[in-house]
């Protein structure tokens, strides 16, 4: 078994996350309140709303202080795990 290989990044870092989903009024809220189990000192206010061209969809992006890429991982895989998530970038 290999070591994992080294991060590019440097932490503490700021990092941020592009959470899209379909348009759903919890949508904000639940993804926020999932990002803040991850990485607790997040300030909601913080997250930026955008909707999709027709409305169908909203991005999100939060830009979390990221402490470790296991940290990241964990958050990564939450997200992607989560049923109104689509896509995370």
């Amino acid at each position: 078994m290999s070591a994992a290989p080294p991060s590019l990044l440097e932490f503490p870092c700021d990092f941020p996350l592009k959470i899209m989903g379909a348009r759903h009024d919890e949508f904000a809220q639940t993804i926020t309140a999932l990002v803040c189990e991850h990485a607790p000192d997040y300030d909601p206010s913080r997250v930026k709303m955008r909707p999709s061209a027709n409305g169908n969809y909203l991005s999100l992006t939060c830009t979390i202080r990221a402490t470790s890429q296991a940290q990241l991982d964990g958050l990564y895989r939450a997200l992607t795990a989560h049923p109104m998530v689509k896509i995370v970038l």
